[in-house]
């Protein structure tokens, strides 16, 4: 984690399918343009190659999904991403919509620090590599049918999964759908994959947690079957057969901005709702 200098040039990128996410982005527009900075607002989704080049940083408003579709152009950039929650349960979407106003100034002071979170590098033989800040999950693309895998441990055979699917997932996304699958929660400081299945055919199949140097491969295990390979939910890399898919841990790391009181299990105990007490939390 590192404090940055302040903003000169910020891209807001605003889903306006989110209530009230258009009006607070004008509203944060005008506080950064009364401090002279330059902004540029962008809308459009995917967010097209290179709409990130030169800025200092880029400031979502929306929810964790509009988060992720930037993920992957800031990463490329090396900026660091400040998430606005104009959604529902809003992880990745640090600051609330109703304290954003009051700190942006100090924002684009530079008054934040910065958290580099691990990312999932995917990659088919027909397919150039895509990153993943939260999963990356296979299924078949026949959705009334099981997927059957074999699945490798940089060469080494693991098992064969008969099951709905299989998610890959960073720290950073085990508060995502692995976590509705069951899955752990893994601290976003950690190095390292997890591999939850989706309904598994034998009950003995649970999650595993691979290490962050360990490459992991997925074979089509029945001839004839194609699968889906979907990247953070919603970029998918086709319907794939003889095509075997490799994920590891990418040596590319996403910025993303903390307040700088920022707790982890914080986050944690007010997302999820947790109701364990301490008497020295006020």
């Amino acid at each position: 984690m590192r404090e940055i200098e302040a903003i000169k040039r910020l891209a807001f990128v605003v889903n306006g399918t989110k209530k009230g996410a258009v009006q607070l982005a004008e509203r944060l527009n005008a506080i950064a343009g009364e401090r002279g900075v330059e902004c540029q607002t962008i809308t459009c989704f995917p967010l097209p190659e290179g709409c990130l080049d030169g800025m200092d940083a880029c400031c979502v408003v929306g929810g964790d999904g509009t988060f992720l579709s930037v993920a992957a152009e800031a990463t490329r950039c090396g900026i660091p991403v400040i998430g606005v929650n104009r959604g529902t349960l809003g992880f990745l979407t640090t600051y609330a919509s109703e304290e954003v106003e009051e700190l942006f100034p100090s924002i684009l002071r530079g008054e934040f620090k910065t958290q580099e979170r691990s990312l999932l590098d995917c990659r088919t033989r027909q397919n150039p590599s895509e990153i993943a800040l939260n999963d990356v999950v296979v299924k078949s693309a026949d959705a009334n049918r099981l997927v059957h895998v074999n699945l490798f441990a940089d060469d080494e055979f693991v098992t064969t999964y008969v099951c709905d699917g299989l998610i890959f997932s960073t720290p950073t996304g085990s508060t995502a759908y692995t976590l509705s699958a069951g899955g752990p929660l893994m601290h976003t400081e950690t190095e390292a994959i997890s591999l939850t299945p989706i309904c598994p055919h034998t009950l003995s199949n649970r999650s595993i947690i691979f290490p962050c140097h360990v490459t992991l491969r997925v074979e089509n295990a029945v001839s004839g079957q194609r699968f889906l390979v979907a990247v953070d939910g919603h970029r998918n890399l086709g319907n794939l057969e003889n095509d075997p898919v490799e994920i590891a841990v990418s040596k590319k790391r996403l910025r993303m901005v903390q307040k700088l009181d920022y707790s982890h299990f914080n986050v944690v105990r007010r997302k999820l709702k947790w109701n364990g007490g301490y008497a020295g939390e006020r």
